[in-house]
Parts: C-alpha cells; structure tokens; sequence
C-alpha cells in the first residue's frame, strides 16, 4: 500500500482532533454533575451554581471558563435531554391583511379566505394563491388600487399590474419572516438555554429547539406575544449623576435589611419565650427555672450571632457577607465606569448605568420593583436590560431610559418605520439605514434636535423591542426628512438583524405555534440508557459475529468498526451537531456500513486467495476489485441522507447528519486504517486468516436459479403489494399525530395495571374522547386528541391539558398529575397535510435522485430502472406491511416523520445492496460477452457470486437492527422495526427485483 506514512499522518491528527472536541463533553459533565451534587435535587440552585461557574476557567491547562466548555460540548437533542420544541408559522395572511390597511373589499376578503383554505393542502405559497384566487373571483381587479399607498409609492405604483403587486407582496413576506425569524431569536436567547436552537423548516415555518427547558407556559407565553418595538430617550450617566440614585437605592436596601433583621430577631425571641412559658405552665418549679434559664441564654446567641458575626469573623466568607450588608445593590450590579490616566475609576458618560451577570439580574430587578426604592426614582425614568450579553460573556447591561408624555410612555413607536436595510458607509463599514413615514419624520426631527442640544454632550436613542433594549446610538446631528444611518461597531450580520428589529413594528405579520412536543426529563432519561443500551450491545454483536466468520480478519475489522464510532462522534462533537434518538440509530446503523465495506473486502480476498495467489496479493486485489461497489454503494446511501438532510426536520436531520458523517468516516477506516492494520500485522508474519474452518466454504460455489425463478418473484410482490393496497382502501394506517394533526399525550400512570381500553372508556363521554385514539407507549399510555386544536388562543394548551386530567379523574385508578404527563407533542392541521404530502414527495424524489445516479454510473438505463423500481417496490412492500399488520402486533406501527426517514433510509440501503449486485453482474458481462455466452447464466452466475456478500452484509444489519429493536426504547421501536423489515425487503429486492428488470428488459443491449 502506498502512502502508508500520510495515512497515519491524518489518522493520528484526527484522532488528536476528535481527543479535543470530545473532552469539552467530558469537562462540561464534570462540571454539571458537580453541580448537581451541590444542588441535591435543587433545580434552582443548579441552575445558580452553573451560572456561577459561567466565567471562570474549568478546562485543564488551556483554562477555557464553563460557558466556552458548555458551548462546544457535544449537545443531546430534546428526545434525550428532555425539553421543549415548537414550531411556529408567520401569517401571511394577516400581513397581506395588514398591507391593504385592513380593506374591507368584499371580493379582497374572500380571496384571503380561500386562500387560507386551500394553504392546508396545498405546497404552493400563499402569496400566489391568494393572486390565484382574486384573479378567478375579480379577473379585471386592479390590486394595486388595494396596496399602493402614498408611503410605498417608491415599491409599488398606484397603476402597477398585479403581477407587480405579486412580486412586491412576496417581497414584504420575505422581509416579514426574515424579520419574525429575528424577533424570535431575540426572545430564545432570553431563555439562557444551552444548545438552544432556532431554524428555519420551509418558507413561513421557524423551528425552535429548547433543551431542558421546563416551562413550557412561559415558552408559549414569550414567544407568541406580538413585538413591541420603541425608541426612547435616555438620561446620562455622568450628566444626571445617576450613581447618586445608585447610591441613594443602595442606602434604601441598607435601611430595610436592618430593619427586617431587627424584627426577624425580636420575632425569634418571642416565639422562644412563649414556647419556654407555655412548657413552663406544665411542668414543676424547678425545672421551669430551668427551662427560663435555657431560653434567655439561646435568645442571647442567637442574637449575638446576627449583629456579630462579621466583626469575629475575618474569613472570605464574612468579608463578602460584609460587603453584602453595606452594598447588596453594589454587589450584584457594578457601576458604570472606567479608569482615567492616572488608574482612577470615574464615571462613565452615556445611558448604562451598569452591569450584572445573568445570574443576579433578578436579584437586581427585586430590590428595583422595592415600593421604597420605587419612591426615590423619578416618575420618568425606566431602567431596563439590554437584549444580549456582551460579547462571550454573561454580562448584560442595564440602561436608564426617560418615559415622555402623559402616560409615561416612549417618545416614539417602531409603527412610523416605513423601512429599513443593511448598507455600507463612506468607510466601508456596516450601517443601517432607516426610513419613516411622514408623521415620524418629523417627530423624529423634533427628538433628535433635542439629543443635540447641548453641543458638547449629545445624547442617546435606545432602541427597545419587547422592553428589552436592542441598541443604544448616539445622536450625532439633528435628522430632518426621516432618513437615518445607524452606525458603530457592527458586523455586518449585525446590521442585518437590527435592520429586521426595526421593521418589527412595520409589517405585523404575527407568529402563530402550529406545532410543538414537550419531553420530560424522565423520558429523557430512559431514552439516554435505551440509546447506550443499544449502541453497546449492537457493537457486541458486530464483534461477535465478525471474529466469529471472518477469524482474526475479523478482529481487525471490528478494531476499524471502533476506531469510527470514535472519530464519528469526534466530528460530531466539532460540528456542534445535536445528537438525537435517531442520531443514535444512525450511529447504530454506521456500524452496518462499516462492516458491510469490509464483508466486501474480505470476500473479495477470499476468492483471490481460492485462486492460489500468495495472501499480500490477494489483499492488494480485494482492496483493488471492492473499491468500485465500495464507493457506488455508499455514495447512493450518502445520497439518500442528504435528501433526508434537506427535506427532513428536528430529529430526522439529525439522523441524516449521523449517517452521512458515519459513511465518510467508515469509508477512511474501512478502506485505509483496516488496511494499515491489515498489512502491519503481515509484516511483523504473525497469523491472518479470513475465515474459520465452518466459514470458509459458506454459500461457496452456489448456484440458486434466481433468473429461472424471477416470475415467482414477481407474483409474489405483485400480490403482496396488491394486498397491501386492499388494506390500505378499506383500514388505512396508524398515522402518527404529526401527520393527522392533533395533540398527544404520553401519560405514565401510578397504577401499571391501567391499559388502553381503561383509558378510552373513561375517556369515552367526555370532548377528550371524542375521535381520540388510545394507544400503548411501552408501558404508557399515549392519548391524540383532536380536542380544540383549532384554537388560537393563548390558554388554548392548559385548558386541554386540565381537560384531559379531569377526565381521567373520574376513577381512582386512572387520576393522575401534570408530573404524569411524560411527553406532549401538538401539529397544526394544516402543518399535518403538508409534512404528508411533503414526505410523499420527497420518497419519489429520492427514487429518482438514486436512479439517476445509477444510470450515470452503469451507462445502461436497464440498470437505472432495475433499480427505480426495486426502490420503489420496497418502499410499497413496507408501506403494505405496516397496513396489513397495523392492529396484529403488539407496538403501534405509526406513520410519521420517523416512518419517512426509515423508508428513505431503506431506499438507500437497497441500493447499496442492489449496487454491489450490478456491480458484479457488470463485471461478469465484461467477461463473458461472446456469442456463446447466455446473458442470463451470466447475471445468474453473478449473484451467486456474490451471494455471500449480500447474506453476510444483510445478517450483519438484520442483528444490529434487531438490538436496536429490542435495547432502542420505546420512542424509536415503530422506526428501527421499519428498518427491520425494510432491510429484509431491500435484501430481496436487489436479488430478486431489480436484477430480473434487467433481463426482461434489456435483452437486446446486455452483450
């Protein structure tokens, strides 16, 4: 092998790669499970105690602090950490709504309802349904008439066409939801959830992704709420002295924590005393001398504790408790300042007034909302958090913001902005500039002529979204016409998002929760051991079976199958990829892969060695003859994630982002670093052997009559198919809620005994029950309901929720809590139809993408269409299985997201495995083409051939497959049980299917 010293090279550079990203995970969980032991089941002060850890370094030698550790950790996604997902819709249709000044058009209106409607169904956008729709009611209307305003006149012209209108409309969407999509990500940061993620999933749709999070009311409730976006005034630091308000706040807290210590004591030593006289009532003379004596003396203590701890005690402890009793609003907030020249701390000028950590904001905003500090600060003056921490820390900035007007409010609304962009200055640097509509224009003049009135101190503008302070620029010069360049420090992705923050109180185009699933942790929990379960005993397996067939080869390959699960989740970790339950499987299936590249080797040098050649020459010709089906078969499957990736959402992608990470790593182990094992234990001339004495001769000169046999075959999937299309027409399937829309409720029950029927009876009289389906989880419960999924209010989830516990109140056995709710997921109706028509779509097209494929690797389309339809039958053979067996087994066969993900997954293993067929059938036909030579005991002889592979490889699989089964939990048993029939299928498909297409149809061109 040749360039041996360069593959050690990157072996070891990317295993010293992976060591590294790996080890933030390791560090990152020391630090959580300390906190977890200091908390001791406090959630609370866990959270504190990692807050606390947040800057300061805990990585050995390189001194990373927590947060930069936390951050590069390899994240769990919500199916094993617990927590919560939601997806949001923006309303294109109250934007176009909000664009007409709310016209009252008859014909307007009705075109925006049937639009509405048909969205349901429909994968067009909605801007061009809603044109469709106008048109078929009003084909002479005029919309310009509708949308073109005195303000827009520079976008859309009064006499503009309606396919100007429909450009400028889709135009405004893109911005809304650009904007909407901004909004949101300003809100989850605000929930200081680690390895939050936000995502866009289609045209409208936004996915967000909280890990941990246990609120979910407060989640609805931050991120439903419509953006309120202001300007305000601001007071000067240094100008308006506020340090002395600080101060002036800080004696006000002193004063109050006395007092309450005072009456805290005095309290004490009352309770203490009637405790003693009341004893002292029951009891004899003496001893209630006695007990008077033991009072006074524990009263005495306990108040010399209070009032002289910190001069006894000269400890860190009592010090910081010291300066905590001087300064508590000083010790949690730290002034605004900077050193002068000579190292001197003063004032700094502007509108922050300090800085806290994350941790003590609340602390900060107790002592504020203190009816007493309340009092000393100006009716006019706000105080309110910026939007982020400062850059890589946890430091947030509080800013003193000046209320205007009789009602105390901003000085002007985020309504008056007609637009606003990102743009470059004269310098180069990023800017935004901000247009307003007349009316702000010149009340925009008017407040930053003020900014500038004293020459030498001119002030500041905050921009607030969601009281929240977003940015804060000076106002260099007074600005009449209402045109505006915001300028600073920014990047340009900066200027993008604050261009979007200023256009939140233009287009109000609403966000809407269409979907979303709730994890506990305890789930989470049981979903981690199930996925390590499965992972550990699915290596087991490999490890077993490979030394078990292939000898000390064997060892060999299972060494390779290790080190890639390694540099797997190495690159993982560096990706900042989210590990989720399918991203387990996805490793699971990896191991699969990797050892089907080496069956394909090792095979390939068992048949070298057959022929008498010496075992190096043997090796360099297996590797040399696999290396073509190798790369066929694991670019088709490669090829198959990536349409997952594109397509799929949530956790699918996740398991499209494992396997297609998995395929590249195998690829390096199985075909480089088995190799360099391979030929180094070849040189030191210790024993290799590929096979032991049963396995040596396995499937070795079979001759099965696949060819003769093909009609059989063929009335065989004819009639299963059939069958399974009967099934379908009269019982259907078992559709998952993400495809039927609906809530559902996983709910473990104190009484194990309790099972679906119990649960439906009771469920039966009530709304809950109505349409509802009852199915079992594991050894839960899972409860869909239809019950006010149409309804948009905000408390629309309690009121279910509640609904749900007090139906099933009604019998001892079946009451529960809220903390028996282990898991809740809700889809939109209109979400449902289109990830169902969307999953429909994005199978054919991964049929056609891997069709392609072939066809421009075997040059035959034969070959192509072989495998279009082997893909295809297998993709119906399943789908007919899970109608005909829906109700017989004993786990739920749903079709759901998951369920599209198996099918993709097993199109992409079919083709592997039909690749590798065609592979060999080409090979054979390059070899025996004369006129003698009959096409069909040709391809005959090639699948015999490669016979062994094929059986091995989909053994192999099978077993991985049937642990990911049995250890993989509940919440991916209906996808690894897909996975297991499917492969079963592909496994037949590709022998029995896609090679007779060949021959029926291509009996002219396959000489």
């Amino acid at each position: 092998m040749q360039g041996k010293g360069v593959v050690k090279f990157f072996a070891i550079l990317l295993a010293i790669v992976c060591l590294y990203q790996l080890s933030f995970t390791w560090v990152a969980h020391k630090v959580e499970n300390d906190a977890r032991a200091y908390a001791k089941g406090d959630s609370v002060k866990e959270k504190v105690y990692l807050d606390s850890m947040a800057t300061q370094p805990v990585y050995p030698i390189l001194k990373h602090d927590y947060q930069y550790v936390a951050g590069k950790k390899l994240a769990l996604g919500l199916d094993l950490e617990g927590g919560m997902s939601i997806t949001m819709q923006i309303s294109l249709a109250e934007l176009v709504k909000s664009l007409s000044n709310n016209n009252n058009d008859v014909v307007f209106n009705q075109a925006i309802s049937k639009a509405t409607k048909d969205a349901v169904t429909s994968q067009t956008d909605y801007i061009t349904l809603f044109i469709q729709e106008y048109e078929k009611l009003n084909p002479e209307g005029k919309l310009a008439t509708i949308f073109s305003t005195r303000d827009n006149q520079d976008k859309l012209k009064f006499n503009a066409t309606n396919s100007e209108v429909e450009s400028y409309l889709k135009d405004q969407a893109a911005t809304a939801v650009d904007k909407s999509f901004t909004i949101l990500q300003t809100r989850v940061d605000q929930f200081g959830v680690t390895n939050a993620n936000i995502s866009r999933t289609g045209s409208d749709r936004v996915l967000i992704e909280l890990p941990g999070e246990k609120d979910p009311d407060r989640v609805r409730k931050l991120l439903s709420g419509t953006a309120k976006l202001e300007f305000y005034e601001t007071y000067d630091n240094k100008l308006d002295n506020l340090p002395g308000l600080l101060q002036t706040i800080n004696g006000i807290i002193v004063a109050k924590n006395k007092a309450e210590k005072k009456d805290t004591a005095k309290t004490i030593a009352t309770t203490v005393k009637t405790k003693a006289d009341t004893t002292a009532n029951k009891l004899v003379k003496a001893l209630k001398t006695k007990a008077d004596t033991t009072t006074n003396k524990g009263v005495k203590s306990l108040l010399a504790k209070v009032q002289n701890s910190t001069a006894k005690d000269t400890s860190a402890l009592a010090k910081a408790k010291l300066a905590g009793d001087a300064y508590p609003l000083f010790v949690v907030l730290r002034p605004e300042q900077y050193q002068d020249q000579s190292g001197q701390p003063q004032t700094a000028p502007g509108p922050v007034i300090g800085q806290a950590a994350l941790k003590d904001t609340a602390k900060v905003n107790q002592y504020l909302r203190l009816p007493q500090v309340k009092a000393a600060i100006p009716q006019s003056m706000k105080f309110l958090w910026s939007v982020k921490p400062e850059d890589k820390t946890k430091i947030f900035e509080l800013y003193a913001v000046k209320l205007v007007g009789a009602d105390n409010s901003a000085v002007l609304s985020g309504g008056v902005i007609d637009d606003a962009h990102s743009d470059v200055d004269q310098r180069g640097s990023p800017e935004v500039v901000m247009t307003m509509n007349s009316d702000g224009a010149e009340k925009w003049n008017a407040v930053t002529t003020e900014a500038c009135a004293d020459p030498n101190n001119h002030k500041s503008i905050a921009i607030v979204l969601d009281d929240n302070v977003y940015s804060a620029p000076r106002v260099d010069n007074p600005i009449p016409g209402g045109v505006s360049s915001i300028s600073g420090s920014f990047t340009v992705d900066q200027t993008k998002d604050l261009a979007n923050i200023l256009k939140a109180g233009r287009l109000p185009a609403p966000a809407h929760i269409v979907a979303e699933a709730v994890v506990g942790p305890s789930m989470g929990k049981e979903a981690v051991n199930a996925s390590l379960t499965s992972c550990l005993v699915g290596l087991l397996v490999v490890l077993v079976f490979m030394i078990a067939y292939y000898n000390r080869a064997g060892t060999v390959a299972v060494v390779a199958v290790i080190i890639n699960i390694f540099f797997l989740m190495g690159v993982l970790a560096s990706l900042q990829a989210v590990l989720t339950v399918p991203g387990v499987a996805g490793i699971v299936l990896t191991l699969g892969i990797s050892v089907d590249a080496n069956v394909l080797i090792y095979e390939r040098v068992r048949e070298e060695l057959a022929l008498g050649k010496s075992l190096r020459i043997a090796l360099n010709d297996g590797f040399k003859h696999a290396l073509s089906s190798i790369l066929d078969s694991n670019i088709s499957t490669f090829l198959t994630g990536l349409i997952l990736y594109v397509f799929g959402t949530g956790t699918i992608q996740g398991f499209a982002i494992t396997l297609m990470i998995g395929i590249v790593t195998s690829l390096f182990c199985s075909l480089l670093i088995s190799r360099v094992i391979l030929e180094y234990i070849m040189e030191k001339g210790w024993d290799l052997k590929f096979s032991n004495p049963w396995s040596s001769h396995t499937f070795k000169n079979a001759n099965y009559a696949f060819v003769k046999n093909r009609f059989k075959f063929y009335i065989f999937s004819t009639s299963f198919i059939l069958l399974g299309v009967i099934s379908m027409a009269i019982q259907g399937f078992n559709y998952g809620v993400d495809f039927v829309g609906g809530r559902t409720y996983v709910i473990r029950f104190n009484d194990k005994t309790v099972g679906t029927e119990d649960v439906r009876n009771v469920l039966a009289k009530t709304p809950i029950g109505e349409g509802a389906e009852i199915k079992t989880f594991g050894s839960d419960v899972s409860v869909t309901t239809k019950y006010l999924i149409n309804d948009a209010g905000d408390n629309a989830d309690s009121r279910v929720e509640s609904a749900v516990i007090k139906a099933l109140d009604v019998t001892p056995r079946t009451q529960i809590t809220k903390a028996n709710i282990i898991n809740y997921q809700k889809v939109n109706p209109t979400i449902a139809n289109g990830l169902k028509k969307s999953a429909g779509l994005t199978v054919i097209f991964a049929i056609i993408i891997i069709s392609t494929y072939i066809f421009i690797r075997f040059r035959k389309w034969q070959f192509s269409l072989g495998a279009m339809i082997a893909t295809a039958h297998d993709a119906l053979m399943v789908l007919a299985f899970f109608s005909i067996f829906k109700d017989v087994l004993p786990f739920q066969l749903d079709i759901d997201q998951s369920f599209i993900a198996a099918i993709l997954t097993v199109i992409g293993y079919s083709i592997n495995d039909t690749v590798v067929v065609f592979d060999r059938i080409r090979e054979f036909l390059s070899l025996h083409h004369a006129k003698t030579d009959d096409p069909k005991t040709v391809i005959n002889n090639a699948i015999n051939n490669t016979l062994s592979r094929t059986v091995i490889t989909a053994l192999t699989v099978l077993l991985i497959l049937l642990v990911l089964f049995i250890f993989g939990g509940d919440t991916i048993r209906g996808f690894s049980f897909a996975l297991l029939v499917g492969v079963c299928f592909g496994t037949y498909s590709s022998i029995c299917v896609a090679t007779p297409v060949i021959i029926d149809f291509g009996k002219k061109d396959l000489r």
